[in-house]
């Protein structure tokens, strides 16, 4: 009713003004920018946006300035290197072209106008070559087309802005302010995309957010919690703020994006796409861009074949190595880094170019990888020359490019690194060839990252031969664990890279013998460590004690596919995702294995805990509280005791109502046994009682002739 009436009004002003609205083109009209008149929009994201509408039409063209002037004979060279400029930034449309001539000297005019397929390419290619250098005398000044019709609308004098109120933006650290200390998780059903608290103490998961087609493909936290991160057609975004209500606060436009990765510190988003060829004999595009996550930003994108980004950069790989690009320089997001053609390209945040403006030339290099806190690459080349030159991994100081440490590795089949988490010590995997060349070893190269001069240790398993199904370091601490031997029960050992002893040397601490486990699982705070039979082992779950080398529960979670940590390492998940039909869901358990609760749900694909920011709490005061925790956890152990009274009170109230339902169903059939007595004395011949004792049990045989038949016997 109230468009109609609106809709009158508006009729009626327009008979007035003498306005023939049928002749108005209603779809035709533009407001000015950022004038509303009072009418709210019913599209929530018009604000969000401010590229989804340019303001004249004109948003796919720039005006590129400071352009050489050059006589007519030079025209087509000219514009041969802009364009070779600027189709590496967009598709420019056809006749998309325009640098006009001056009729009296038939020279350019020193600027050209080009238009692209969209505004985004138009305005991505502003920011990369606004200032660019052709040569001495001639820097490229970029505006947007769109630009020129603003500032003529620019007042002659001025006036103060209009100073706007303040208004609080989302806490995106509300969720740690939860009062129970409890830790969310993520999970994705179906259509449906649900966040929870682990509420432990009530033995179930307590209901946060749920949204139907929040996503088209999965979720992802960041590596701090701060934000979850959706997946469109149209490109990423990330969500976060009130924990009863997840608001969206940026998009990233990146149509057909496929997969996202952040960086350490939460600064940057990394998107990928890989786009099908029009023509048959081309290969497919693929464009990596790196966004900005608070501004939403373009910095840095980066185009070309899946080749160009497989892995090692060598030919001939359909595939693409996920993540192309390593974060390093801890949480800083200082450095990036991707593997090329017998090259690493690192590059820092704060221009997003190349450090030292070139890549770091390594013949054949095949694999790298960041220490988690230092600006270290660690990376492998394998042998060269038919064995002449041998494999080696190296360590490389970022940006110096100084090799701290390189070690020779001869008749290598393979390696794989591995860090520790406070990057003390480096782990290589090495797989050797026999003398004879018909088999494989493995060793490990233990590198003290910390100590003077980087020590190397060679580490080898008493049998040689073992295979080496699994490696794993302690989160923050200086243990690891092997699993060994075949399957299906292999051998699991565990040694420390200090002992009370021997502090500069690994040590063997135990070697647990048959285990039927092909995963490791630690906790994040150390100490603990499940052992695991995923998948084709059917879930055989060991929860162990290092500490005090002692399995503290042997279970089982049926065709367990995924395990996950909560961030404090109190609490684990299991989880049977759709990999398998049968049995989808999660368990939640203690640290030392005791089940809490099971969830079960049709279609599972995602179980995500939602990471916690690292504690500012200083070493010494952490040791602080580790010392007088008695006394902290008093107050703690009182609202354990509540909780306790309060379920035991809940499982009272359970008995008592399924006791009361048990007393009605009984009452029931009371009732409708005394309605029958008449017709059971009846059936009796009106005996009355119903007491079986009351009756004598008698045999009777009664014989019944069931059928005669007459044959006559001939004689």
């Amino acid at each position: 009713m109230a468009d109609v009436m609106v809709m009158n009004d508006i009729e009626a002003t327009a008979a007035n003004l003498g306005i023939d609205l049928s002749q108005l083109d209603l779809d035709s009209i533009r407001l000015p920018p950022g004038e509303t008149f009072g009418i709210p929009s019913d599209d929530e994201d018009i604000g969000h946006d401010a590229n989804s509408e340019m303001e004249s039409g004109f948003g796919n063209i720039i005006v590129v300035d400071n352009l050489p002037v050059v006589p007519i004979e030079k025209f087509d060279k000219l514009e041969n290197v802009i364009r070779k400029i600027y189709s590496q930034l967009g598709v420019i449309k056809e006749d998309g072209f325009w640098m006009p001539l001056d009729p009296e000297t038939q020279k350019t005019m020193g600027y050209c106008f080009i238009e692209f397929n969209t505004p985004q390419e138009a305005e991505l290619a502003r920011e990369k070559t606004h200032g660019y250098k052709l040569d001495r005398s001639h820097i490229f000044a970029v505006s947007m087309f769109d630009d020129f019709d603003r500032f003529m609308k620019v007042p002659d004098q001025w006036a103060p802005p209009e100073t706007k109120p303040y208004t609080p933006g989302e806490n995106l650290q509300n969720w740690l302010t939860d009062l129970k200390g409890r830790d969310q998780f993520v999970i994705r059903a179906g259509n449906d995309t649900e966040v929870y608290w682990n509420d432990a103490r009530q033995l179930k998961a307590d209901f946060v957010y749920k949204r139907q087609y929040w996503t088209e493909s999965f979720v992802q936290w960041s590596p701090l919690g701060t934000y979850l991160a959706t997946v469109h057609r149209q490109g990423a975004a990330v969500w976060g703020g009130a924990t009863s209500e997840f608001k969206r606060l940026m998009r990233y436009a990146h149509p057909q994006v496929r997969l996202i990765d952040f960086s350490p510190g939460e600064k940057y988003l990394v998107t990928y796409s890989s786009h099908e060829a029009s023509n048959p004999r081309d290969t497919n595009r693929v464009v990596i861009d790196i966004f900005d996550v608070r501004t939403g930003k373009v910095m840095r994108d980066f185009k070309g074949t899946p080749d160009d980004f497989a892995i090692g950069g060598t030919g001939g790989v359909s595939g693409v190595s996920w993540p192309v690009f390593k974060w390093g320089g801890g949480k800083d997001d200082k450095y990036f880094a991707r593997m090329g053609k017998s090259a690493i390209s690192v590059y820092e945040t704060e221009t997003f170019s190349l450090v030292d403006k070139k890549s770091i030339k390594v013949e054949n290099v095949m694999d790298f990888s960041w220490s988690p806190t230092d600006s270290i690459l660690a990376l492998f080349v394998p042998e060269l020359g038919g064995g002449n030159q041998p494999a080696r991994v190296s360590l490389i100081q970022i940006p110096s490019k100084e090799e701290l440490r390189q070690k020779n590795l001869f008749s290598v089949s393979d390696c794989k690194m591995y860090w520790q988490s406070n990057g003390e010590y480096l782990a290589v995997k090495v797989d050797r060839y026999t003398k004879t060349k018909k088999s494989t070893y493995t060793g490990f190269e233990l590198f003290r990252i910390k100590e003077r001069d980087i020590p190397i240790e060679v580490l080898e398993l008493e049998n040689k031969n073992d295979k080496i199904i699994a490696f794993a370091w302690e989160p923050k601490g200086h243990r690891f664990a092997i699993i060994h031997g075949d399957t299906p029960r292999p051998d699991i050992s565990f040694y420390s890279m200090r002992t009370a002893h021997n502090t500069g040397r690994v040590s063997k601490l135990i070697t647990l013998k048959g285990k039927q486990a092909n995963a490791l699982s630690w906790s994040p705070s150390g100490r603990f460590i499940i052992l695991a039979g995923l998948k084709g082992l059917n879930g055989q779950l060991e929860f162990y004690n290092v500490d005090e080398q002692e399995t503290m529960a042997t279970t089982e979670h049926f065709m367990a596919t995924d395990i996950e940590w909560d961030p404090t390492g109190r609490y684990v998940a299991t989880a049977v995702t759709s990999v398998h039909e049968m049995e989808n869901g999660y368990i939640i358990w203690t640290f030392n294995g005791k089940l809490l609760y099971r969830v079960l749900k049709d279609h599972f694909f995602q179980f995500l805990w939602r990471p916690r920011p690292a504690s500012f709490l200083t070493p010494e005061q952490e040791e602080e509280i580790a010392k007088n925790l008695k006394k902290y956890s008093k107050r703690y152990e009182l609202e354990d005791n509540d909780v306790e009274k309060q379920l035991s009170e809940q499982e009272r109230a359970k008995r008592r109502e399924l006791k009361e339902e048990w007393d009605k169903w009984v009452a029931e059939w009371k009732r409708l046994y005394e309605e029958e007595k008449l017709d059971r004395q009846r059936l009796r011949d009106g005996e009355a009682s119903d007491e079986e004792e009351e009756y004598e049990a008698r045999e009777v045989e009664v014989e019944e002739v069931v059928s005669t038949q007459e044959e006559v016997l001939s004689e």
